[in-house]
């Protein structure tokens, strides 16, 4: 429950109306605010009407608040889950082996649980659209936040795409005559008519889309529990006990160092979107009451889908498969490790069922690129860090501007169709490859610097509705592996898996996105002329979201008085 009264809470100066832009309170008095239409066609962008400006009053210019704790809930847990994870790994088995596959996605596992915790502390206290490029703005420095929000933009505007290629490719796996074209044409127009119904459109398609695939990851992992045990039908490999013979021939690791470091980038590029719930968390109608559940939601997430899915992969399918080795990419829809294993169990029409939910899931994150970057883009502009004309929000709560330029980049799909197209490809590919470890990187150390600050001006932790589980202590834990990461990826990009030493395209193509994020960075500092900020110099309470105290004190008496095993359970349920 949020109060409609800003109110000081103890120890912090009386909030005002005015302050830094973009961060005035989301939260205004009865009678201001963007006004949502009688219509209920003009609400849900079904009409023409529902393109025209929308009135805001007195208020600031806001999005839709129409995100349900469902729909929350759902985004965290399976919204990131997409080509990277049930194709991706693949490529990443043949590279470094089954052990080194567990590994490198534990580890980014654990950078990912500590970042959107840090991201669920921040987002509670300011649930801003565009969150973690004006929480970098806000805590770090102003230059950087410009560079992590174009970044960020930058990284979906290349995502959509790439993920309407794979969506053709996916549909070749079954009909390799029809032009590619014809496919491409087919999904892109679905992620249109998905964003014309705005936040709830992406909402509805994220829950449903994410139900599929956690239900199908599960049947997966029943399936190759059962395999593992022998139980496959006769005409299939595992008809007999497996086990973890692939373990020991061809082996749990390969390439050595270099395929352990290399696989990192997949692990991270199968990640990315997981901070999208923090950026939804903006257009929920109450987000200290339906973030905290979501955020629970991705510790299950790493270690129920990700971890224990690929330590099934890693036992049924060997690294040194032909069609892993012999996989021209991500797009490779063949050679997922999730379709070789119906494959190859004799399991008739399964990997029928898997290629369709890798289907879905690639169109899901078509329309979550489109999401994310178009509301990173209205927050930077509405800071002046973009054309004003990206900050127009129409009738129905949708950035207008902003998702048409996020379409428009998904035209980009059809160069495929030329011959230098899988070549341009490779270059999108590598802006988007490391893009998002800048941006966790980043919160984590938001979150360090907001803890400084906060007490700096005189609050206690008692005052943080939601707190990260692991404190100031878990970002510095994420920030430190986004930097070995980083070092590890700048290694794989001098000395590939393959052997001997890159050349200034091979390095480029691995590490292209450090030097676009100093960039922009440069950009940044030359246009605003600001650096780093000092602790005295960073505003904890403009903006800030009042909450009712009353209502979180009592459910902290009550979490209290419960038994141990309950406050447990409570921390990650």
């Amino acid at each position: 429950m949020v109060s409609s009264e800003p109110a000081a809470s103890s120890g912090s100066k009386d909030e005002k109306d005015i302050g830094l832009p973009g961060y005035s309170s989301p939260v205004v008095a009865q009678g201001e605010g963007a006004v949502r239409s009688d219509n209920w066609a003009t609400r849900n962008g079904l009409n023409i009407d529902s393109f025209r400006k929308r009135d805001y009053g007195a208020g600031i210019v806001e999005l839709d608040r129409s995100m349900k704790p469902r729909h929350l809930h759902m985004i965290a847990i399976g919204g990131s889950i997409g080509a990277g994870f049930f194709v991706g790994s693949g490529s990443a088995l043949a590279t470094g082996g089954p052990a080194s596959l567990l590994i490198d996605f534990f580890i980014i596992g654990v950078m990912m649980f500590n970042v959107v915790y840090a991201l669920g502390e921040l987002a509670v206290m300011y649930p801003i659209s565009g969150g973690f490029y004006t929480y970098a703005t806000r805590f770090i420095d102003p230059s950087w936040g410009f560079a992590m929000g174009w970044n960020y933009v930058m990284q979906w505007a290349v995502v959509v795409p790439l993920e309407l290629t794979v969506c053709s490719l996916s549909v070749a796996y079954w009909n390799p005559d029809i032009n590619p074209g014809v496919w491409i044409t087919i999904f892109y127009v679905f992620i249109i008519i998905v964003n014309i119904f705005g936040t709830l459109g992406y909402a509805e398609e994220e829950f449903w889309a994410s139900c599929l695939k956690l239900g199908a990851t599960i049947v997966f992992m029943i399936i190759a529990l059962v395999c593992v045990l022998g139980g496959g039908p006769e005409s299939g490999r595992y008809s007999e006990y497996y086990g973890a013979r692939l373990w020991y021939e061809p082996g749990a690791f390969r390439n050595g160092f270099r395929g352990f470091c290399a696989i990192f980038v997949t692990a991270a590029f199968s990640f990315s979107g997981t901070e999208l719930v923090g950026l939804a968390a903006a257009e929920a109608h109450n987000p200290a009451k339906a973030l905290p559940g979501a955020i629970k939601q991705v510790f299950w997430r790493i270690t129920l889908f990700y971890i224990l899915g690929l330590t099934f992969v890693g036992l049924l399918v060997p690294s040194d498969d032909t069609h892993l080795l012999n996989s021209t990419g991500s797009g490779d829809v063949a050679a997922s490790p999730f379709v070789l294993v119906g494959q190859y169990a004799g399991l008739n029409g399964f990997n029928h069922f898997m290629n369709f939910i890798i289907l879905v899931s690639v169109v899901s994150i078509g329309v979550s690129g489109v999401y994310g970057g178009s509301r990173t883009l209205t927050a930077m502009a509405q800071q002046g860090y973009a054309p004003k004309i990206f900050t127009y929000v129409d009738r129905g709560g949708r950035p207008t501007f902003s998702v048409g330029l996020l379409l428009a980049f998904g035209l980009l799909a059809y160069i495929n169709l030329a011959a230098a197209g899988p070549t341009i490809f490779d270059w999108l590919q590598a802006l988007s490859g490391l893009a998002a470890l800048f941006t966790w990187g980043s919160i984590c150390l938001s979150h360090i610097r907001f803890r400084k600050a906060w007490a700096y001006h005189g609050h206690s932790l008692d005052e943080i509705p939601f707190k990260a589980i692991g404190g100031i202590y878990g970002s510095y834990l994420g920030l430190l592996l986004v930097v070995l990461v980083l070092i590890a990826q700048f290694y794989v990009a001098i000395a590939p898996p393959g052997g001997g030493i890159n050349g200034a395209e091979g390095f480029f193509k691995s590490y292209l996105a450090l030097p676009v994020v100093m960039l922009f960075w440069l950009v940044g500092y030359l246009w605003k002329r600001t650096g780093w900020l000092r602790t005295h110099q960073i505003d904890v309470d403009t903006g800030r979201r009042e909450h009712d105290w009353d209502e979180i004190n009592a459910y902290r008496q009550q979490v209290s008085s419960w038994p141990a095993w309950r406050r447990i359970l409570n921390i990650v349920f």
